[in-house]
């Protein structure tokens, strides 16, 4: 599955200082459910990773569902993904 990352969308996302967990959740179910960006699950991991790591419960429970759809190596990408954001950010 190709990955689409829109850096100008998530850009306008993090506009607040300290985004929360209902930001990165927003970001999960935009790019799960291709609403405004295409369809990226990987993306969608990622995000919905960082919102869990949040507090979020729905992100945790909507990263298990779409991880059912993924192959080992695309949970391996998003892992990373989000590892990456977390260390850079």
């Amino acid at each position: 599955m190709a990955r689409y990352e829109m850096p100008n969308l998530e850009s306008a996302a993090f506009a607040e200082a300290a985004p929360n967990s209902e930001v990165f959740f927003e970001l999960g179910m935009m790019y799960s459910t291709g609403r405004s960006v295409p369809t990226d699950l990987v993306s969608a991991h990622k995000w919905f990773n960082i919102a869990g790591m949040r507090g979020n419960a729905d992100a945790v429970r909507l990263r298990r569902e779409i991880a059912e759809e993924m192959s080992d190596e695309e949970i391996a990408t998003a892992l990373r993904a989000a590892r990456d954001w977390l260390t850079r950010h």
